[in-house]
């Protein structure tokens, strides 16, 4: 990965789990990633996304046929998103 410093992993790793629950309350953390080239097998946004609960990834593609929101559903992933959850139906 060239660019990166050889600690991005742990770094991330660190920040992330610091955004948790405890008795005292909880964060909600809503994080804005910038994507280079639009791929997201580079190392910087695939570490980020290996520690989120959900990703909502936007499409030029989309946009530029005038669909908006321009949301890839195809990209886009939740751990929510399992059959217990939104039932067989909707995860098939």
């Amino acid at each position: 990965a060239v660019g990166y410093q050889p600690t991005l992993s742990t770094e991330m790793g660190s920040l992330q789990e610091r955004i948790t629950s405890t008795k005292e309350g909880s964060i909600t953390s809503i994080q804005a990633v910038y994507v280079p080239a639009d791929d997201l097998t580079d190392p910087a946004p695939a570490t980020t996304f290996a520690h989120l609960d959900a990703t909502t990834v936007l499409s030029r593609g989309l946009a530029a046929k005038g669909i908006y929101p321009a949301v890839d559903p195809l990209d886009s992933t939740s751990t929510m998103l399992q059959p217990r959850i939104v039932g067989e139906e909707h995860y098939e």
